[in-house]
C-alpha cells in the first residue's frame, strides 16, 4: 500500500483517492462495530459519500508453485486451481462489476496468474478483511489477496517472518494493481 500511495501521490485524478490503514482488523474486532474499517465506513455513509470502488489488500507476499498447495472451503477446490501461484480478486455479489473490471485491467496490463469471484456475503470466508465493512454501506469493494490462510501455513504463527515473502512477485502484483488504480480513478464503474 505504501508503494502504490507513493506512486500515486503527485498525480492529479478525476476521483479522490484515499490509501487508508485500518486498526482493528484481527478478532475480537472482527466484523463488529468497532472494526476500524467498519467505522471508516459508516462515517462515509453518513456523510452521503459516493465510494465507488474500495480495494483490501489482504495478504500480497506469498506463493507456492507445487500442486495441491492451495487450500479452499468446500466446494470452491472444484473450481479454482491447487497451486497457490496467483493473486485473488474477491467481491460479493453486489461488487460483480467492480470484480470484472478490476480483474480485467489486472490481467491487460501484468501477466500474472489470478483469478476473480463475486461471491455472496454469507459465505463467512469471503468476508476475511476490510472490504466486507464497505459492503456493509452498500459501497462496492474487492478483497485483493494471496489467500492468506489458505495457502500460507505460517499465517499468524510465530515463524510468519519477512523471508517468507517473494518480493519479485509481491512487486508484480503491485504493478498491475498500480494500472487498476489508475483505471479506477479516471474511469466511472457501470453497474
Amino acid at each position: 500500500m505504501l508503494a502504490l500511495a507513493r506512486g500515486f501521490a503527485r498525480s492529479k485524478t478525476d476521483r479522490t483517492l484515499r490509501f487508508v490503514a485500518f486498526v482493528n482488523e484481527e478478532k475480537p474486532y472482527a466484523q463488529t462495530e468497532q472494526m476500524g474499517s467498519r467505522v471508516y465506513a459508516r462515517h462515509c455513509q453518513e456523510k452521503g459519500e459516493h465510494v465507488v470502488a474500495m480495494l483490501s489488500l489482504e495478504m500480497l507476499g506469498c506463493y507456492d508453485d507445487a500442486s495441491g498447495s492451495q487450500k479452499y472451503p468446500p466446494p470452491f477446490e472444484l473450481l479454482y486451481p491447487s497451486k497457490g501461484d496467483f493473486i485473488a480478486f474477491l467481491g460479493n455479489t453486489a461488487s460483480r462489476n467492480l470484480v470484472r473490471q478490476v480483474v480485467g485491467t489486472f490481467r491487460w496490463h501484468e501477466p500474472f496468474p489470478s483469478e476473480g469471484a463475486a461471491m455472496p456475503g454469507l459465505i463467512r470466508a469471503a468476508g476475511f478483511s476490510d472490504h466486507w465493512s464497505f459492503w456493509q454501506e452498500g459501497y462496492p469493494a474487492v478483497m485483493v489477496t494471496d489467500t492468506a490462510m489458505f495457502r500460507y501455513r505460517h499465517y499468524h504463527e510465530p515463524e510468519d517472518t519477512i523471508d517468507k515473502i517473494d518480493f519479485d512477485r509481491m512487486a508484480r502484483v503491485a504493478r498491475g494493481l498500480e494500472k487498476v488504480i489508475a483505471e479506477l480513478v479516471s474511469w466511472s464503474i457501470e453497474s
